[in-house]
């Protein structure tokens, strides 16, 4: 899967996501927006200017957010993460938002009224796809517009004496036998099961 493909499904499938900003605090707030528009390059939401979700985006620029997919169970759910850099996004974006989303014009009706909204992009970043629906779950990280890739999770050392302790605490069995044993990234559940059993400080964590 690509970055647009992530995006996508941020847009269509799921849609409403939790952000958080902090305060001037430095206190963590949430509230649920919806994604409204994507590009090659970014993701697009909108604010009225008078809220302090706006206050917090021009004094910090900064944002992560959450959302899941709807479905009958959990195990049939995916769920899209991202953290990362915002800016002001080109004024025609406002129109587009509204054309492809239409149940806005149900809130603002008016041209006048559509004064105190202001867009803004996601422009670089990280993310994390996870996919509760296959067997095993499946993970994958990523970044775009120039941002670092994301490291996380655990990696097995030159340590590795292959004494196969850690394959019986792994739930997702992602495991790999070897001379010296791997661990597959895109199945792991970043339990740490592995990490602490290990006797051999064999398992790195990232």
């Amino acid at each position: 899967m690509t970055v647009q493909d992530f995006f996508k499904m941020l847009i269509t499938e799921i849609h409403s996501v939790v952000v958080a900003t902090v305060d001037k605090n430095g206190l963590p707030l949430t509230r649920v927006i919806d994604m409204m528009l994507y590009d090659e390059n970014c993701i697009y939401f909108l604010t009225a200017k008078g809220k302090n979700f706006y206050k917090q985006l021009q004094e910090k620029p900064y944002i992560s957010l959450s959302g899941m997919t709807y479905g009958t169970n959990t195990m049939e759910k995916k769920a899209i993460t991202i953290t990362g850099t915002v800016r002001v996004a080109e004024t025609d974006k406002l129109s587009e938002i509204f054309i492809k989303n239409p149940y806005m014009a149900e809130i603002y009706k008016t041209n006048e009224s559509r004064e105190a909204l202001e867009v803004f992009c996601i422009y670089r970043g990280q993310g994390e796809f996870f996919d509760l629906s296959t067997k095993p779950i499946t993970r994958i990280s990523f970044s775009f517009g120039g941002a670092e890739d994301l490291k996380t999770g655990f990696i097995i050392n030159e340590n590795c004496t292959g004494c196969g302790a850690c394959i019986k605490r792994c739930p997702q069995e992602c495991i790999v036998p070897g001379k010296k044993y791997s661990i597959n990234e895109q199945n792991c559940l970043h339990c740490g099961n592995c990490y602490e059993d290990c006797s051999f400080n064999a398992i790195t964590k990232l």
